[in-house]
């Protein structure tokens, strides 16, 4: 869904919040912690993107486990296939689910008209990292389940068969080595999954990798000309178009298809996407589904060394919140926490658990071995970025821009990087001078 779409479909949301049941989202009822598991009951539905999980019988199991501990709660899953556009529209209403992975169209100063409020910031922030992505007033709105690094899952079989061993230290490194893949394999360098068009809002999350620094996106808010020459993100919306432009993408990206570039990526007719980490155990799987070595799939960090070390940007993966409106938010909470916390999904998975003090799961050793410094988002200017983000109806965090970026990179639209960087530059610029800044 375009921006367009995305704006008017919040607008909607706030709207419709305002007129049915504001005064009682607003009312500050927390869903607190369950002190005695054997007084909780009450059916709860669980809104998910893991569809995958309910037809394997993961979550099922999950759920069995968690009845062991909670035998009065009933847990129902539902799967949504296009989760951002389907629990969007369910959010006009007060039916979206018991608990719910917060959709990231939703900015966070709506959170308190949608959710109930999970307890103090301070008190939640010493036990969960990521709770200042889903602070309001002091209060916390959502809790990871995991946190995630940004980087290229890549085949390394594919990697090496091109004589290519060490990981690309710079963008022109990086351009360079897809293009020896191109002459050395019969590997697809790289893969935009243009056509699922969420993939690609993944390349926001590089923001604070090529500067190495935790406040690039805080830095946003201030930030005339974002797509100006030496900003982050200049630095990765130019790699990802000269990838493009240089034919070292899929030829025809309309056709891309995101669960079947888990099985190409695994079998290496595909050497490399830029997605979060959490990506590297599903590609695995992939690997293993197509006969082939799930230890040929490997992260890298953006090519980018400041001060001799690569930077990788650790955030949220998607939160999990308790509807305001439900009827028994105790289960809810009891589920949330327990699955966060106990379920140890995000260990089989190989994820960065948000639970304080983790360890880094063994997915990531290269990350560790090599030094990459891992650096938070900050977020004390994220409602200005919101807005500004909004006003310019470019979308940073949604496809539309950058489906058009590969559009123009690959001439299916007029122009080149400098006029839609520049296209892009004068939106923020009026955006962010409306608003005052």
């Amino acid at each position: 869904m375009r921006r367009a779409g995305v704006v008017l479909v919040v607008a909607i949301m706030v709207a419709v919040t305002a007129c049915s049941g504001q005064e009682d989202a607003a009312s500050g009822e927390i869903a607190a912690p369950p002190s005695d598991p054997a007084k909780v009951s009450g059916g709860i539905t669980v809104l998910t993107n893991r569809t995958d999980q309910i037809a394997d019988g993961s979550l099922k199991k999950y759920a069995a486990e968690f009845n062991k501990i909670y035998p009065g709660v009933k847990v129902k899953f539902e799967g949504l296939t296009d989760y951002e556009g389907e629990t969007k529209i369910r959010m006009n209403t007060e039916n979206y689910g018991d608990v719910l992975l917060i959709p990231n169209s939703l900015s966070v100063e709506q959170y308190p008209n949608f959710f109930a409020p999970l307890g103090s910031s301070i008190k939640l922030s010493a036990a969960f990292d990521y709770t200042d992505h889903a602070t309001v007033g002091g209060k916390v709105y959502g809790l990871a389940n995991i946190g995630v690094a940004n980087g290229f899952v890549y085949n390394k079989a594919v990697w090496e068969k091109a004589g290519i061993k060490d990981w690309p230290a710079t963008p022109e490194e990086f351009v360079a080595d897809l293009a020896t893949i191109k002459a050395k394999t019969d590997a697809v360098p790289y893969y935009t999954n243009y056509k699922d068009g969420w993939p690609l809002t993944n390349w926001t999350n590089a923001i604070g990798s090529p500067s190495c620094d935790s406040g690039s996106y805080d830095s946003l808010a201030k930030t005339k000309e974002p797509w100006s020459s030496g900003s982050d993100l200049y630095e990765i919306d130019k790699l990802l178009y000269t990838v493009v432009e240089k034919k070292l993408s899929e030829p025809d990206p309309t056709t891309t298809n995101w669960e079947d570039s888990k099985a190409q990526i695994g079998s290496g007719k595909i050497a490399s996407m830029w997605l979060g980490s959490w990506a590297i155990s599903q590609m695995r799987a992939g690997a293993e589904a197509a006969g082939k070595n799930p230890d040929d799939i490997a992260f890298m960090p953006f090519p980018a060394k400041r001060d001799g070390a690569y930077c990788s940007v650790l955030r949220p993966d998607y939160q999990y919140a308790v509807n305001a409106h439900s009827e028994n938010k105790e289960a809810a909470r009891a589920w949330l926490d327990w699955y966060i916390t106990k379920s140890g999904q995000a260990a089989s998975e190989g994820s960065i658990s948000s639970v304080k003090g983790a360890p880094l799961p063994d997915t990531l050793k290269a990350f560790s071995d090599n030094d990459v410094t891992m650096i938070p988002q900050r977020q004390e200017n994220i409602v200005d970025v919101n807005k500004i983000d909004k006003a310019s109806e470019i979308g940073i965090t949604a496809q539309g821009y950058r489906q058009k970026l590969v559009d123009v990179a690959r001439g299916a639209a007029d122009g080149d990087m400098g006029s839609y960087f520049g296209e892009l530059n004068g939106k923020w610029a009026e955006a962010q001078q409306a608003l005052g800044g």
